[in-house]
């Protein structure tokens, strides 16, 4: 079975821009907005993503994940759940994201809202762009509670000047933005519940400012998540836990790549390079696609950095 590929949902942001155009070559809706978002694999009730061509073209993904012999054959067995589990996004940040926080389960359930954990890998940045993670030492809930009433968040943010190439965890109940200047390919759980407590005093596309979430932000922020750092890499894994694992590797011309799991599904990213299938399909920088369980290994033909996004048993 060859890799899936599917349409990509582009989302219109305040804080984006054209990158997903110049950097991808990609055909943009309109000309005349920023795109702050291409959501690549999305099983989303409000954005399904299509299969693009091949024997399953014009199918969604919550399709055939529903699909009971599709399911097996595509995914791999013992995989429970309505909706496919992961979110999979490219950022383009053009300005700073707000300040924000995705919920803990145990506070989302109160908040009726979703658990949200994700990872972000550093595809590009520009030079001096910060990310902002956790909290300075010595932040407490006061002092950001005072620093919210007269703007100096910014003064509570433990900010990092990330790499090309280098990854951080955000697990639920961190604090955290992205700031402007970078291109970031995003693994999440499957959620869409964001909080955000603070947004630079901007106003969103309509002119007016954007909503802020304060008192649920506060429930869910961790202030004893003090200063994290980057991801260290241990072996070819640079992000796991209970709802993903995604492993980072760098191939030379004529190597192949296949599953880790020949029985499960994987999800496949180009950073860099090329590479086809046995059909001579070409796949280059940008391209996300499902590499379905059994599926044939793919070869390189320009040196590759490969991204790999498996669901744990």
């Amino acid at each position: 079975m060859l890799p899936i590929r599917f349409n990509a949902i582009y989302q219109e942001r305040v804080w984006g821009g054209r990158e997903l155009e110049s950097a991808y070559g990609r055909d943009l809706p309109r000309g005349d907005v920023p795109y702050g978002e291409s959501w690549e694999i999305s099983d989303r009730v409000e954005a399904q993503s299509v299969v693009r061509g091949g024997e399953f073209k014009g199918m969604t993904l919550n399709e055939l994940w529903s699909d009971e012999g599709i399911r097996g054959a595509v995914f791999g067995d013992d995989l429970v759940g309505d909706r496919f589990p992961l979110l999979i996004k490219i950022l383009d940040c053009r300005e700073d994201l707000s300040v924000q926080v995705h919920p803990p389960a145990e506070q989302a359930e109160w908040l009726n809202g979703q658990a949200k954990t994700e990872m972000w890998y550093v595809a590009g940045v520009d030079e001096g762009a910060k990310l902002y993670a956790g909290v300075k030492k010595d932040v407490t809930r006061g002092s950001f509670e005072r620093a919210l009433e007269d703007g100096s968040v910014a003064g509570q943010l433990h900010e990092i000047k990330a790499k090309e190439g280098e990854s951080i965890f955000i697990p639920s109940g961190r604090l955290h933005a992205i700031g402007a200047g970078h291109v970031i390919y995003e693994v999440q759980e499957n959620s869409d519940t964001t909080y955000r407590v603070f947004d630079w005093n901007r106003m969103g596309l309509d002119g007016e400012p954007r909503e802020l979430h304060v008192e649920e932000s506060l429930r869910c922020i961790d202030f004893s998540d003090v200063e994290p750092g980057m991801v260290e890499m241990e072996g070819s894994t640079i992000a796991s836990c209970e709802y993903f694992r995604v492993d980072k590797s760098e191939l030379g011309c004529g190597e192949e790549f296949g599953n880790l799991d020949g029985e499960r599904f994987s999800i496949v990213t180009v950073v860099s390079g090329e590479l086809r299938d046995i059909e001579g399909q070409v796949y280059v920088a940008g391209d996300f696609m499902i590499s379905p369980r059994g599926a044939s290994p793919l070869c390189v033909v320009e040196d590759a950095v490969i991204l790999e996004t498996t669901v744990p048993r």
